[in-house]
């Protein structure tokens, strides 16, 4: 067994598990969200099922940092919205 990667929790306790070496690790996934937690000592029986990963992203939704700068940076516009939107939750 040299499963390496993520694989649905054979425990149960959570989506899935990271696997090294075939070994289940402490590394722990629940939707985008990961943590620690520890592999229960009791052994694995059955087939381990691998997460199947989206796509890489082409990049294209991506902005760069400096793309603000080039397009210019209007404060009045963002101050107004600003406003709008605190005006729109305390109801005036």
């Amino acid at each position: 067994m040299n499963e390496e990667g993520w694989y649905i929790d054979p425990f149960g306790h959570h989506e899935a598990r990271w696997f090294s070496d075939g070994t289940p690790t402490a590394l722990v996934r629940d939707g985008h969200i990961e943590g620690q937690d520890e592999a229960p000592k009791t052994p694995i029986t059955g087939d381990l099922l691998r997460v199947s990963e989206p796509a890489p992203s082409d990049r294209n939704d991506l902005i760069r940092a400096d793309d603000a700068e080039s397009k210019g940076f209007d404060a009045s516009s963002l101050t107004e919205r600003a406003s709008e939107a605190i005006d729109g939750i305390a109801g005036f």
